[in-house]
């Protein structure tokens, strides 16, 4: 099932490919080049945002290995992105890349959300986990961060039909809701796993009320 799922991600950039060689991509190739490459890494995204809900409510452990293949993807199409916009767009012009960024905001979006992108993506094998420990986990939470600047990104170039990047919104956002819902959940069972006087003393103490005798005995 794994080099199934492996394989079939490699899908749309063949289908991609078959629409280059047969002409297939418009009246204007070049930006359609750069949006079906940019939709691929946001689905991709959405895809291993969507890892954690499906692992909680089906209980299923395996899916922590289609999480890691779906976010290397993700990075995997956006560098394709980065790349028609320097190679195709502009033929490594920096000057013109340069005026492109300051006169075009929204790739200052697009910009942060790679440079995140790639930085999950370098430390997505299992010894750059170890070595940075519970540093690790903080600093690929910032795939919440990636996904909206990219669909900021996204809505902010486009001039006509708003309708797929507004899709995207919806499901990042229902996606980032769940994870504030369980957030909440966790966090008040915890809160209920306190003895209620432990519970009493901790908030005491917090206040700074607590008694002499109490702080001495604990």
């Amino acid at each position: 099932m794994r080099s199934l799922t492996l394989v079939g991600c490699l899908i749309p950039l063949l289908w991609l490919f078959i629409d280059i060689t047969f002409d297939n991509l418009g009246s204007n190739p070049i930006q359609a080049l750069h949006i079906r490459i940019g939709d691929w890494s946001l689905r991709f995204l959405c895809l291993t945002l969507a890892i954690t809900p499906i692992q909680t409510v089906t209980k299923w452990r395996g899916m922590t290995d289609y999480r890691q293949m779906f976010g290397l993807y993700a990075f995997f199409y956006a560098t394709l992105h980065v790349l028609a916009y320097l190679l195709v767009d502009h033929a490594l012009m920096w000057r013109m890349v340069g005026i492109d960024v300051i006169e075009s905001p929204y790739i200052w979006f697009g910009v942060l959300a790679y440079l995140i992108i790639f930085s999950l993506a370098l430390t997505s094998p299992k010894w750059a986990k170890k070595r940075m420990g519970k540093t690790w986990k903080k600093l690929h939470r910032f795939i919440h961060i990636a996904a909206v600047a990219a669909i900021v990104h996204y809505f902010w170039q486009l001039k006509g039909n708003l309708a797929e990047p507004l899709f995207y919104s919806i499901v990042v956002f229902l996606l980032l809701s769940f994870r504030i819902l369980v957030w909440v959940k966790n966090r008040q069972f915890s809160r209920m796993m306190i003895p209620t006087g432990q519970r009493i003393l901790a908030v005491a103490e917090k206040q700074g009320v607590m008694p002499v005798v109490i702080r001495k005995r604990r």
